[in-house]
């Protein structure tokens, strides 16, 4: 998982010698950060622009080619940030590696510039949110692939020439402190089912946290939403009522490992009411001149599903429809579409939703109007459009493309067509 790169070390013959791996650096080191003398920020933006060289196998007889290790990784080294930007699009100003000072004497990477830092805290990953003690610090050995990479990566702004491949800032939270509180006494209503054997983190507070990484921007994934959460400010976790680690007294936020287990099972008709209640208490309902976009969306590795209403250009919640097991989307968006007030309004649904049945239902049953694309999945209605409908209505000859899609028939079809 993740970049990274390996390499063979051969001679004129073709014979291997060497093997080295490289992969992307460890995320927290106490030796390495305070060397650097970065900032958490600067930490996060550029991260990437270090590696760690993950195996480092000699093959050869050592008394064949005495020098064979530091060569090796000399020759590594040289091609490394180049091969690196080839890869993954950016290049490396800094390698890091760890060695097991009761098995080895790190020879080669002394012989090769490289210089110790100090040493990790001895401790090993035995599942996903857990570590535990094993007694066997590592020594933490450093290399600048340039002199000035120290001065670079501490800096307040990187060189010219590394500027572009800075990351982006994270975003902050962007709900005031006050209605952080409020989402968290709506998300309070919703019953817990988990044990309370073990359990640290309320509900309430998980699903919070997961409103205002969506509100943010912080970006798709479990992943993305722990993220954000630990860049939680202390007024912003004391108003989420975050957890309190007794031995530090210091609040803590949910691990990615807690969001993805809630988000698996929690009611998902409840939480989308009360986010809808929440949005309107604090915005106002969407504007009348809106139109409402109905599309369903599936959460990658969760096995869900859902089908949700927007309205646009305002980006109101209407609300949310689980897509249920043996079923589509199809019916769960008239089920949808039955609940919401739709009255003068005009839905637009995409060329799925092109079924007779979810017609009738937006003109009939809610007064509105809609807008549904026609593609060649349905070449008789498709065939039948583009004879009655009028010029006007692109691309009525069947032969352009409207959006770069395959050729069809879109427009807005009113209750007295």
């Amino acid at each position: 998982m993740g970049e990274q790169l390996r390499y063979v070390v051969t001679d004129h013959r073709g014979r291997w010698l060497a093997l080295l791996g490289w992969s992307a650096p460890a995320l927290h080191l106490k030796a390495r950060d305070q060397s650097i003398e970065w900032t958490e920020e600067q930490r996060e933006r550029r991260l990437h622009l270090l590696a760690q060289n993950s195996r480092y196998v000699i093959l050869a007889e050592r008394e064949q080619l005495p020098n064979l290790a530091s060569r090796a990784m000399s020759l590594c080294l040289a091609r490394l940030s180049a091969d690196w930007l080839e890869e993954y699009g950016h290049p490396l100003v800094m390698v890091e590696s760890f060695v097991d000072r009761q098995l080895f004497r790190a020879t080669a990477y002394k012989a090769s510039g490289w210089q110790a830092l100090g040493y990790s805290s001895g401790f090993k990953r035995v599942a996903e949110d857990f570590y535990e003690r094993h007694d066997r610090p590592k020594e933490l050995w450093v290399i600048a692939l340039d002199a000035r990479a120290w001065r670079w990566l501490r800096a307040k702004q990187l060189p010219e020439h590394l500027l572009g491949y800075e990351k982006k800032t994270p975003p902050a939270c962007v709900v005031a402190t006050n209605a952080m509180r409020s989402l968290f006494e709506r998300f309070d209503q919703i019953a817990d089912w988990r044990e309370p054997i073990g359990k640290r983190h309320r509900l309430s507070t998980v699903m919070a946290i997961v409103a205002l990484a969506c509100l943010s921007g912080a970006g798709q994934g479990y992943r993305s939403v722990s993220r954000f959460a630990q860049r939680l400010t202390k007024l912003q976790r004391r108003a989420l009522r975050c957890w309190i680690n007794p031995n530090t007294g210091r609040t803590q936020v949910p691990s990615e490992s807690v969001v993805q287990r809630v988000l698996k099972k929690v009611p998902r008709s409840e939480v989308a009411s009360i986010a809808v209640a929440w949005q309107n208490d604090l915005l106002g309902p969407a504007p009348a001149s809106d139109a409402v976009v109905i599309d369903g969306k599936e959460v990658r590795g969760a096995d869900v599903m859902l089908v949700n209403a927007i309205a646009q250009p305002s980006q109101r919640l209407q609300g949310v429809e689980p897509v249920a097991q043996k079923t589509n989307e199809i019916p769960t968006a008239q089920t949808l579409i039955r609940r919401l007030d739709l009255t003068g309004r005009i839905v637009q649904l995409d060329g799925m939703h092109t079924q007779h049945q979810t017609a009738y239902q937006i003109l009939y049953e809610q007064g509105a109007d809609y807008s549904m694309i026609l593609r060649d999945n349905q070449p008789t209605i498709l065939k039948t459009a583009q004879q009655l409908l009028p010029a006007d209505v692109p691309p009525w000859a069947g032969k352009e493309t409207v959006s770069g899609r395959s050729p069809g028939v879109s427009g807005d079809c009113r209750q007295d067509d």
